[in-house]
């Protein structure tokens, strides 16, 4: 009986979502290739901009994602030129071969107007390493490639004009002037990520 227990909670403990990464944490597993709409393979490293990375953890259906992915659009419009890489990471392995799959992934962002690299997380390797557990889940990275914010697009994923707080772009703002962020880390609201066991 003892032997069972044990290893159920050996079971548990390596399904537990890993803690997510610290403020001042270097970006995790930059070098590992993925799959991006575009046909090619693409790391993190080669996205980052010179002043900074803004990876944006998302899906084609969470309807959190669909209410708040029109200002990711806009985040890459208006950043992009000011040297911030964008990138957003589909890591739900469990819909994979369904509504999350490649092809899926091509037409949501045709249909969305995604100006940014879209690319399939296999094995959900870096969400995880992230701590990554949210639909959308944004972390954002200053040109010395440290986390310097981590949470939600904003303050209110309903109604656009009626955000008070646009904590990502507040943040930007904020680390390309070099002043302090005000919000560094807010809770990420969205769908749980489908991870395989």
């Amino acid at each position: 009986m003892m032997r069972l227990i044990t290893l159920a909670t050996l079971l548990i403990s390596f399904n537990v979502q890993a803690k997510e990464i610290n403020l001042g944490s270097k970006i995790p597993l930059e070098d590992i290739k993925m799959l991006d709409i575009s046909g090619k393979n693409i790391s993190l490293g080669d996205v980052k901009g010179e002043n900074g990375l803004l990876v944006i953890f998302s899906c084609n259906t969470c309807p959190w994602v669909i209410k708040w992915e029109d200002r990711y659009v806009e985040l890459a419009k208006k950043y992009k030129p000011k040297g911030i890489g964008v990138i957003a990471i589909n890591s739900n392995e469990m819909n994979f071969g369904s509504s999350d799959s490649m092809d899926e992934m091509k037409k949501h962002a045709e249909n969305n107007n995604y100006n940014f690299f879209y690319t399939m997380d296999e094995g959900s390797k870096l969400a995880r390493e992230f701590g990554a557990s949210r639909t959308p889940h944004i972390y954002l990275f200053d040109k010395n490639d440290e986390l310097v914010y981590r949470g939600a697009v904003d303050d209110n994923a309903s109604k656009a004009r009626k955000v008070k707080k646009p904590y990502v772009a507040n943040a930007i703002d904020a680390m390309l002037t070099g002043d302090d962020i005000k919000y560094a880390s807010t809770k990420a609201l969205g769908c749980g990520i489908k991870f395989k066991n």
